[in-house]
């Protein structure tokens, strides 16, 4: 297995079989661009692979919070559902564990839908806690 960040559009590209199990309203025509958009303030992508197919995605980025300080802020974490219990997100979020203690980050934080008990099962193994609300207003 193993773990690269997503920095040409054919990486990006093939990150979206997963992600879109996540994210399913992301249209494959829209994906590449997204991203890149999304990488102009910060956005990085980074997947899991064997056998050059990817297995695992996490969008992240930095985020310097008066709350916490330096944080990485997983936006996105999906396992392809095929892959699930092989160790591809464990190693995924284990990777990211360790970027933010090599940069001195005070925490990694993830929000998660109320509605992901299996995720959140998986954060509670790895020792992840509730420690906040996320509010939302649609407009």
């Amino acid at each position: 297995m193993t773990i690269r960040e997503a920095e040409t559009d054919t990486e990006i590209a093939a990150c979206h079989a997963v992600m879109t199990q996540l994210r399913p309203h992301v249209p494959v025509e829209e994906f590449v661009a997204r991203v890149r958009r999304m990488q102009a303030t910060g956005y990085r992508l980074a997947y899991t692979s064997d056998d050059a197919a990817v297995r695992a995605v996490a969008g992240f980025r930095y985020l310097d919070q008066l709350v916490h300080g330096l944080v990485i802020y997983v936006d996105d974490l999906v396992t392809d559902e095929r892959e699930r219990s092989r160790g591809h997100g464990e190693a995924l979020l284990d990777w990211l564990y360790e970027l933010a203690r090599s940069t001195e980050c005070k925490a990694l934080e993830l929000d998660s839908g109320v509605h992901r008990a299996g995720a959140h099962r998986f954060y509670f193994r790895h020792r992840m806690t509730i420690n906040a609300f996320h509010f939302v207003r649609p407009c």
